[in-house]
């Protein structure tokens, strides 16, 4: 069963008012995305998951940005903390893939402890060496092969923990030198360039359930953002082969421009099929569901193909898993 809004929503605190119930129950979004605002304790953040369930009446999925570095949302005392990754993968050397899956495996596991089956990674973004800060020690390399490899473990191994992976920012944010929270980049690469390079790893991975957009300018292809350019989702859906769940970056970002009833519209007229809306304003929501609508029949099927990967966690020894993650990352360090 899967929700007929076409919208994932925040929530504003630590609790639900009567009124995000209210509104949640009447337009039933897809599903939920936890931000640090959301996040006490264990005990707290479980009873939220399950308060966020109950008030649409069914087991929507719940996600969460956990990449490690500073894009975490769950933190110590509670949880661990995590080196960015782009750091791990430097660190642990040729040890970087299978470094990367058992961090993968011990964040998805905690993750599933407090009710949340999604999380917004991996990061198949390829770096260089004008990538913006904000992004750069996120991602995990510098070529192909190598954010291929790792991007692909990290998935697996969200998986097999029974999470989600939502890769992200298709079709490649890596050449953008501006932070799309701030600014919106425009990319001038050549088609032919971003077809073999940053669309490979996409492409590589075009069988994961759900995907995230780039709010980026390909001027190769479209003036518009990749979240609001058909063309851009033409290329996501046919070039690169995505038939997945694709939901935007959040709507909030200041590389998108006009009002969010315009920039929800204008995506999901695009091809997007859910919008994301993460700052839990009630008011942003209520205008972002009345631009979103329902679900089409098509992001219907992609919707429930991507919750039939959803599955129960594989029991594994988390002591043991992070006892190998720190030996890999000590023997990369010091050879």
């Amino acid at each position: 069963m899967i929700g007929h809004g076409a919208a994932i929503f925040g929530c504003e605190g630590l609790v639900l008012t009567r009124a995000e119930r209210d509104f949640f129950r009447d337009y039933d979004p897809f599903g939920f995305i936890i931000f640090a605002r959301n996040v006490e304790t264990p005990d707290q953040l479980r009873a939220l998951t399950t308060d966020l369930r109950e008030a649409v009446g069914r087991d929507a999925p719940i996600l969460i940005d956990q990449e490690g570095g500073r894009v975490q949302r769950l933190r110590a005392p509670h949880w661990r903390d995590w080196a960015a990754p782009l750091d791990t993968v430097q660190q642990a050397g040729p040890n970087a893939t299978r470094a990367m899956a058992l961090r993968s495996m011990v964040i998805a596991s905690e993750l599933r402890a407090v009710g949340i089956d999604a999380n917004c990674a991996p990061v198949a973004d390829i770096a260089g060496a004008d990538t913006h800060p904000f992004l750069r020690n996120r991602c995990y390399g510098q070529d192909i092969e190598t954010v291929t490899e790792i991007a692909r473990a990290v998935a697996d191994a969200h998986l097999v923990m029974g999470v989600l992976p939502v890769i992200k920012h298709m079709p490649g944010h890596g050449r953008s030198v501006n932070d799309t929270h701030l600014d919106l980049p425009t990319v001038t690469t050549d088609r032919a360039t971003l077809n073999a390079t940053d669309f490979a790893p996409f492409r590589a991975l075009a069988d994961l359930p759900m995907a995230m957009t780039a709010h980026i300018v390909f001027a190769a292809y479209d003036t518009r953002p990749a979240t609001q350019s058909p063309e851009m989702i033409r290329v996501i859906r046919e070039d690169i082969g995505f038939q997945g769940l694709l939901m935007t970056d959040d709507l909030n970002m200041q590389a998108l421009s006009g009002s969010l009833a315009d920039r929800t519209f204008r995506s999901i007229a695009a091809g997007c099929d859910i919008a994301l809306h993460c700052r839990g304003d009630l008011a942003e929501m209520q205008a972002v569901a009345g631009a979103a609508g329902e679900m089409s029949s098509a992001c219907r099927s992609r919707a429930a193909a991507a919750l039939a990967q959803r599955r129960p966690a594989s029991f594994v020894d988390i002591a043991a898993l992070e006892a190998e993650f720190h030996a890999l990352v000590d023997e990369g360090v010091h050879g």
